[in-house]
């Protein structure tokens, strides 16, 4: 049986990644106008959580209601996960019982070793390499505010963290620039860099990575495991706010977008995330949209 997973944006062509797209912004507007539909009906999907998280779970179980099926939530002390049990064990018995496994964990190769004994589809929720369910969500965004995102100039801003990397990956597969402003010891990793050849390009200056940007992104400076390096960051970031005088700097038109939570005051001021160029809630409501659209995809023929 040819199974589909979905680890990092990689796993999906082109063309069916800008269909996934199409697909969560025809059934948004189907949920707006109280249309049911259940193509996942009697449908099971595993939810593991290692991070803990507000819209992923929220998302991914409103989701599996909405089209008829069921989500299971699975923390940590509800599994054999970290207990012993070795995770192709894991990955045989889940899979076999439930249609689909979400996982939100830490380290990337462990969802990557799950997947490869997996029977039934995986999902990434999170590792702390990659993040692409939120570019998802991030793209339909863009696509419902300003149409298609190719030949864009995408800013990136602090952390060259999962979030980065997604970025980075869909500049690849949505045909976009993208720009990504640092701190020295921060670089995003250098061959998921190399892969995107010409379509990303790094700097040290955020001034100059906004310059004339279309959209503007930025992350946490310390993200779900690095809490104790948060003052040391709080010095290294100091630069890397996104704020009036760098929205300034990127197109008049420049939408914002943050994956949340926020810290206001760190990464972000409150007069651009609360501001008129922010989109963060329509992005963050397209987690569940673009999610539905993954699972109709997996989960049906």
């Amino acid at each position: 049986m040819n199974v589909r997973h979905f680890l990092t944006l990689m796993d999906l062509s082109q063309e069916e990644l800008r269909q996934l797209i199409e697909r969560a912004i025809e059934l948004k507007q189907w949920q707006k106008q109280g249309r049911i539909f259940e193509p996942l009906k009697h449908k099971v999907l595993a939810m593991v959580f290692e991070k803990s998280s507000t819209r992923t779970r929220v998302s991914f179980e409103t989701g599996m209601v909405q089209l008829g099926g069921h989500a299971m939530f699975l923390s940590p002390r509800d599994t054999q996960f970290g207990r012993g049990e070795p995770i192709e064990d894991s990955a045989r018995v889940l899979s076999r019982i439930t249609d689909a496994v979400m996982i939100r964990t830490f380290e990337h190769e462990k969802l990557e070793r799950f997947a490869e004994y997996a029977v039934s589809p995986v999902i990434n929720a999170l590792t702390d390499q990659y993040h692409p369910c939120q570019l998802l969500a991030d793209i339909q965004t863009w696509f419902e505010h300003r149409g298609d995102i190719r030949g864009a100039t995408v800013c990136f801003i602090g952390d060259g963290n999962n979030m980065c990397h997604s970025y980075i990956n869909a500049a690849r597969q949505f045909d976009f620039h993208l720009r990504i402003a640092t701190p020295a010891g921060y670089k995003p990793d250098k061959n998921i860099v190399a892969a995107a050849g010409n379509r990303v390009t790094l700097l040290e200056d955020p001034l100059t990575a906004a310059q004339g940007a279309d959209l503007v992104v930025t992350d946490v400076w310390a993200s779900m495991g690095q809490e104790q390096e948060q003052s040391a960051r709080e010095k290294e970031f100091a630069g890397f706010q996104v704020n009036r005088e760098l929205m300034a700097n990127a197109n008049p038109e420049a939408l914002f977008m943050h994956c949340l939570p926020a810290h206001r005051g760190e990464e972000v001021t409150a007069e651009i995330i609360d501001g008129p160029q922010s989109v963060v809630w329509d992005e963050a409501e397209n987690r569940l949209h673009a999610q539905k659209a993954l699972l109709e995809f997996l989960l049906t023929d």
